[in-house]
C-alpha cells in the first residue's frame, strides 16, 4: 500500500492557520472528503454492513463502497466476512483504530518527505 499525497493539498494544509484531523487526514492519504467522513462514521460504528454506512452517512450504497474500497486500499479500514445464521454472508466494516492510523500517517508523511529531500538533493551544482 504506497500512498503519495498531493503536494497541491500540502499547500492549502500549510495556508489553514489551524487544518482540523480530517484536512490532514485526506492530504496525507490522498483521499476525498466524502471518504474521510466514512472513515469518521465508521470509526464511531465498528462493524457496520455497507447498507448500514449507507444509511448513516446518508449516501448510496454503490458510493460508500467505494469510500469503503479506498479507505481498505489506505490501510483506514478492514473488512471482515460474518457468516449468517439464514446462509450467505455478510461483509463488516471497522475503522483503523486511531493510533495506528496516526502512525500510518506520520509513516506516510515521513516517506513522502524523504522523497522531496532527494529531489532537492537532485538539484544541479551551480
Amino acid at each position: 500500500m504506497r500512498t503519495d499525497p498531493d503536494p497541491s493539498r500540502f499547500r492549502e494544509l500549510m495556508l489553514d492557520e489551524e487544518p482540523g484531523f480530517e484536512e490532514v487526514l485526506a492530504c496525507v492519504f490522498g483521499v476525498q472528503e466524502h471518504e474521510v467522513r466514512t472513515y469518521l462514521v465508521l470509526r464511531d460504528h465498528p462493524g457496520s454492513t455497507v447498507a448500514e454506512l449507507a444509511d448513516a452517512l446518508d449516501r448510496d450504497r454503490s458510493n460508500v463502497n467505494r469510500s469503503l474500497s479506498t479507505l481498505r486500499e489506505k490501510g483506514l479500514a478492514r473488512r471482515e466476512r460474518r457468516l449468517l445464521d439464514s446462509g450467505g454472508h455478510v461483509y463488516q466494516y471497522t475503522a483503523t483504530p486511531a493510533d495506528e492510523a496516526r502512525e500510518l500517517m506520520h509513516e506516510t508523511l515521513d516517506e513522502w518527505a524523504a522523497y522531496v529531500h532527494e529531489r532537492i538533493d537532485e538539484f544541479p551544482e551551480d
